[in-house]
């Protein structure tokens, strides 16, 4: 009994040894890596899909998009045709300032969940975007993209919300990733700190082999019961192709990737200069080793 509790106590060490901590992030890896005049092309989704124009990644189409108030003037003209879409800061983070409509009913747009919006509630969101509300006191741009269907496989493990993929890219290399899943917690919205699962995936098969929720490990979809673990990603090639060819477009070195998987395949939604480090905790495992041996094979090449 000693003897196996020893060895676990050494299983435990050796792992937490290895986990990635936000500080050698920053200091290892990301300023290292990341010239600061380069954070716009991944801290602005506006500039991020220009810089990924003439590459082979698929990114939403852009239906609209606003940088001052006076050009809120036509938004219901713009808005007439349009019943799905979603309206994103240009600068936001963390999934805030993010709303997805399904539908429109008579004078109202339908999100998710089933909130209704009327065109002036649309425009005081669209009004605090621009006015850095989700930007940190700084001014903004407010995107309208079409709304993405997911891949019926994705759909079945994620009904409440759109679905990512958040892959951590080193040295041009996808090094570790994760399905980000939403819940009726989270809103809808595919990020861990506001309750949406983390799904390791296995970055060789596109195989999920892991789950977690805040602070738990969990099987099962919390609101569907639907099996998490074991499911392939579709287009998985296809993922980890587009990652690759986004990375090497970037000017950054550390980078996190977000690719939905849409009915008709992937498409990269952003890229991130400073991704969060619960992809560790959803694969299980840290990052330094896989990081510190890939660094050394580019030293090398």
């Amino acid at each position: 009994m000693l003897a196996k509790l020893i060895t676990r106590l050494k299983m435990i060490r050796a792992r937490t040894a290895n986990v990635l901590t936000m500080n050698k992030r920053n200091l290892n890896y990301i300023y290292p890596s990341n010239l600061r005049p380069d954070f716009p092309c991944a801290d602005n989704k506006l500039l991020t899909k220009k810089m990924l124009e003439d590459c082979d990644v698929t990114v939403p189409n852009t239906l609209l998009s606003y940088s001052s108030f006076y050009e809120l003037s036509t938004l219901a003209d713009d808005l007439a045709c349009h019943n799905d879409f979603v309206i994103k800061p240009a600068s936001g983070s963390g999934g805030g300032g993010i709303l997805v409509f399904v539908n429109k009913e008579a004078e109202h747009w339908i999100t998710p969940g089933g909130k209704r919006f009327t065109l002036a509630d649309i425009k005081k969101h669209i009004t605090d975007i621009i006015f850095g509300v989700y930007s940190f006191g700084l001014s903004d741009d407010a995107i309208i993209e079409q709304r993405i269907t997911q891949h019926p496989e994705i759909t079945r493990l994620s009904p409440y919300g759109l679905a990512d993929v958040r892959l951590i890219v080193y040295q041009h290399q996808p090094i570790m990733c994760m399905a980000r899943i939403p819940t009726l917690a989270s809103d809808g919205k595919a990020n861990l700190h506001q309750g949406a699962i983390g799904l390791g995936i296995d970055i060789k098969s596109g195989v999920s082999q892991h789950a977690i929720l805040i602070d738990s490990d969990i099987s099962h979809h919390p609101d569907t019961n639907e099996a998490l673990i074991n499911q392939q990603i579709p287009h998985w090639d296809r993922v980890i192709e587009m990652s690759s060819i986004a990375a090497r477009k970037a000017p950054l070195k550390y980078l996190g990737i977000d690719i939905s998987i849409s009915d008709s395949g992937p498409v990269l939604l952003e890229i991130n200069v400073r991704p969060g480090l619960q992809i560790q905790n959803a694969n299980q495992k840290g990052m330094r080793d896989i990081l510190e041996v890939t660094r050394l094979k580019g030293e090398q090449q």
